[in-house]
């Protein structure tokens, strides 16, 4: 996983509330089974006016010339609500999005975004108003590091758990951190496979 540290780009706003998994990353593109090429299929149902994702939606933000190549996504409350499928994730990611930043999280959807090191900041509707109301062309810097979103107008902080921000700034996943027990994990089962094979079993019943 790619570690996060500093992060620096623009930003576009959807600031509806219950943005849910199914109109970040609709249901019938989840056969794909590789995590790249989401991207074109994130928000497919309102960012397209077709079914072959041919014909741009000019209404949806995403869409707008000024946006592109925005890489935070700024939103409202309860952020990818419904399905449990990681493939939301991926489909920002692929997009181009390192950061988001909402209200508040449905938990899976924030653990989903831990494991794949796209980073999911909580911020009061005020902070994520006056980010949505900056000009299209300003760039801003997301630092893990110190914890703070800055912008030529201001410096919000944002609050993150210690363990998740270790995680990220050091691109560790969960199957990263166990591996690095792997010796230990080794060491345990080979313990419990001797003792419940069946030959040692009878010889020490014998």
């Amino acid at each position: 996983m790619k570690p996060f540290t500093v992060h620096k780009g623009r930003l576009v706003a959807l600031m509806n509330d219950g943005i849910n998994t199914d109109q970040l990353m609709p249901s019938r593109y989840l056969s794909h089974i590789e995590k790249k090429g989401f991207g074109k299929f994130l928000f497919a149902n309102w960012r397209y006016l077709d079914d072959e994702e041919s014909v741009p939606n000019p209404d949806f933000p995403l869409n707008y010339p000024e946006h592109q190549g925005a890489s935070i996504l700024v939103a409202g409350d309860n952020f990818a609500g419904g399905s449990s499928r990681e493939h939301a994730v991926w489909g920002l990611m692929d997009y181009g999005f390192r950061v988001v930043i909402a209200g508040n999280y449905n938990d899976i959807f924030y653990n989903n975004s831990l494991q794949n090191g796209l980073l999911a900041i909580t911020l009061p509707k005020e902070e994520r108003v006056a980010l949505s109301e900056l000009p299209p062309e300003t760039e801003i810097t997301v630092n893990l590091e110190t914890q703070t979103i800055e912008t030529p107008e201001a410096t919000y902080h944002f609050d993150i758990n210690q363990e998740n921000r270790h995680k990220l700034l050091h691109g560790i996943d969960d199957i990263t951190q166990t591996l690095e027990y792997d010796g230990v994990i080794s060491a345990y089962e080979h313990k419990w496979n001797d003792f419940y094979q069946p030959q040692d079993r009878a010889e020490r019943q014998a």
